[in-house]
C-alpha cells in the first residue's frame, strides 16, 4: 500500500500495545493522524482503552508466523516492542524466535521500516559480560537491524514515566526507605530519559529517510547515578533528606529481593531492572534529533519528569502500567489490576447499602454532604481530624461549601475537593488535609439487577512511606464508626427525605 508521506498519515502496526509503552505510543500515533493497527495475544485486554474505536485490533502472536503475516499486510511502518520481562527458563530462546519471524515476515510484507525499542547497553563492556537481559536485547536489535528493512532502533537506559517499573522501583525504595542500605549499583551513573521523550523519539522515527538503518541513543539532558536519583526525587517529592549508605555484598539476586520486598515490583521484574545498573549506561551519541521529524523541542529534565509522573499519580491518570505488559511464549497473563504492585499500595474500605429511596433522592443526599449538612458520621471524629489538620497548618474543616445543594469539579468541600461528579451518580473528593499520602472518597447512586437503588462507597489511600503504612494500619480499626456509619446514616437520610417527599416512589 503506497502513501504520499506528506498528505496523509501512515498505516503502523504495534506491537506490544498491551504493554507500558505501547499503550501509549498507539495514542500519540493516532493524534499525530497515522492509522494504527494493533498485534494483541489478547484482544479483549485492550477494548476498554480510550483509543479503542480508533485503531484496528487483530488476535496474534508475534512467535506465529501466520498471525504475524496477517497482521503486517499493508503496513508502512512497524513497531516491535515486545521483550520477555520475566527471567524464566528460556526467554533469550522465545525472544530471538520472536524477532527472525517478525523481521522476516515485515521483509516479506514490504513494510517500509521496522522501529524497536531497546536498552542502552554499555559502551567497551564484551557482551558475555551483560546481564541476560541486555544480551537478549541486543541480539534482538541485530536481528531487527540485519532484516533487510530500514529499523531504527532506540535505545534507552531507566524510562521516568508513571506506572513504568524503573520509575515505580525508584519511587518506593526512595519513599519507604528514610534510612537505607544499597547495593553498589547505586553509584553506578546512568542517564534517565522521561517517557515523553521516549514516545516522541518513536512517532518521529516513523517518518525517517529510507537510507536511515541504525540504533540511536536516546536519553534525558542529565548523566545522574542511582543514588543521586533517589535523592533527587526526595526534593521533588517533598521527603525528607535520604541516608544512603552503600555495600558491595548484595548481588543482582539479592538486590532483586529486597527491591521486592521493599517496593511494589516483585522480585521477578526488578532483576533484569537491578541487573542492567551494574554498568554505566550512558548516550555516546545524540544523532536521533537530525533525523526526526517535527520540532525536537529540549528534552525533559529528571526534576520534571519525575513531577510529571507524580503529578499523573496523584491525579489517579497512569494510562499505562508496566504489569499489563504481554510476555511472548507467557502460559498466561495476568489481568493488568491483578499485582499488588501494579500500580502501588492502595488500600481501600468499601461499604454497599440498599436504600429505601429511589436513586435521585439519594443523590441529593449525596451531593448535600459536608458543610453545614456534616458528614453523617461521628461528628466529633470529624471535627478533631479537621483541628489536628488546623495544627500542622492544613485547611481544617473551616471551608465549608460553595454552593448547600450543588458541587461541581474545583469546589473546596471541608477539607476535601471535587475531583470527579457525574451527575445522579458519582461524586469522587480528593483528600486537601495533610495526610502522609493521598485519600480519596466516592460515593455513589446505582440501581442494581432487581431495580433496588444502593449506595455505593469506598475510600481510598494511598500511602507515602512507611509513615502512611503505619497511618493507614492506625486508623483501619475506627473505619466501621466512621465509614459504616457515614454509608448507615446516608442511606437513612435518603430513606428519610424520601419518605416526606409526597411524589416520591420507592425503588423495589
Amino acid at each position: 500500500m503506497e502513501h504520499d508521506d506528506t498528505r496523509e498519515g501512515l498505516r503502523c502496526l504495534v506491537t506490544g500495545a498491551t504493554g507500558y509503552i505501547g499503550g501509549r505510543l498507539v495514542p500519540e500515533l493516532l493524534s499525530a493522524g497515522h492509522r494504527v493497527r494493533c498485534l494483541a495475544r489478547s484482544p479483549d485486554r485492550l477494548r476498554d482503552h480510550p483509543w479503542a474505536d480508533r485503531a484496528e485490533v487483530v488476535a496474534g502472536d508475534v512467535t506465529d508466523a501466520a498471525s504475524v503475516a496477517r497482521a503486517l499486510a499493508g503496513v508502512d511502518v512497524a513497531y516491535y516492542l515486545v521483550h520477555a520481562m520475566s527471567s524464566g527458563k528460556g526467554f533469550e530462546e522465545t525472544d530471538r524466535r520472536a524477532a527472525l519471524i517478525f523481521a522476516e515476515q515485515a521483509r516479506i510484507a514490504g513494510v517500509r521500516r521496522i522501529v524497536h525499542l531497546s536498552g542502552l547497553t554499555p559502551v567497551g563492556v564484551p557482551e558475555h559480560e551483560l546481564s541476560p537481559h541486555l544480551r537478549s536485547r541486543a541480539e534482538v536489535a541485530r536481528i531487527l537491524l540485519d532484516s533487510g528493512v530500514p529499523t531504527t532502533v532506540l535505545r534507552a537506559a531507566v524510562v521516568i514515566g508513571s506506572g513504568s517499573a524503573s520509575f515505580e522501583m525508584l519511587r518506593y525504595l526512595t519513599e519507604r526507605l528514610p534510612v537505607m542500605v544499597t547495593p553498589s549499583w547505586v553509584h553506578t551513573r546512568i542517564q534517565p530519559v522521561a517517557v515523553r521523550d521516549v514516545l516522541r523519539a518513536l512517532v518521529g522515527s516513523a517518518r525517517m529517510p529510507s537510507d536511515v538503518n541504525r540504533a540511536f541513543d536516546i536519553g534525558g539532558p542529565e548523566v545522574l547515578t542511582y543514588r543521586q536519583m533517589m535523592l533527587r526525587y526526595a526534593a521533588v517529592a517533598g521527603l525528607p533528606r535520604r541516608i544512603i549508605l552503600a555495600v558491595p555484598v548484595l548481588t543482582p539476586g539479592l538486590s532483586s529481593h529486597w527491591v521486592g520486598l521493599v517496593t511494589p515490583v516483585p522480585a521477578s521484574i526488578a532483576r533484569p531492572l537491578t541487573e542492567s545498573l551494574r554498568h554505566e549506561v550512558v548516550c555516546h551519541e545524540h544523532d536521533i534529533a537530525r533525523h526526526l521529524s517535527g520540532p525536537p523541542g529540549p528534552p525533559i529534565g529528571f526534576d520534571e519528569a519525575v513531577r510529571l509522573a507524580l503529578q499523573r499519580v496523584r491525579e489517579a491518570r497512569v494510562t499505562t502500567r508496566w504489569s499489563s505488559a504481554s510476555v511472548p511464549g507467557a502460559p498466561s497473563d495476568p489481568l493488568p489490576t491483578d499485582p499488588d504492585w501494579a500500580g502501588g499500595s492502595l488500600y481501600s474500605d468499601h461499604r454497599e447499602l440498599r436504600v429505601d429511596a429511589s436513586p435521585e433522592a439519594l443523590w441529593r443526599v449525596i451531593e448535600g454532604i459536608g458543610g453545614e449538612n456534616g458528614w453523617y458520621s461521628f461528628p466529633l471524629a470529624w471535627a478533631v481530624r479537621g483541628r489536628l489538620d488546623r495544627l500542622v497548618g492544613g485547611v481544617g474543616l473551616r471551608r465549608g461549601r460553595r454552593d448547600a445543594a450543588r458541587l461541581r469539579v474545583g469546589d473546596s468541600l471541608d477539607f476535601w475537593r471535587v475531583e470527579a461528579i457525574e451527575p445522579g451518580r458519582l461524586l469522587r473528593l480528593r483528600a486537601e488535609m495533610r495526610l502522609p499520602g493521598l485519600a480519596w472518597l466516592e460515593m455513589g447512586a446505582v440501581t442494581d439487577e432487581d431495580g433496588r437503588t444502593r449506595y455505593r462507597q469506598r475510600a481510598l489511600f494511598h500511602p507515602h512511606g512507611l509513615l502512611g503504612q503505619a497511618y493507614w494500619w492506625s486508623v483501619s480499626p475506627f473505619h466501621a464508626i466512621v465509614f459504616g456509619g457515614m454509608a448507615r446514616n446516608i442511606a437513612r437520610a435518603a430513606a428519610g427525605s424520601a419518605a416526606r417527599d409526597p411524589q416520591h416512589t420507592p425503588a423495589h
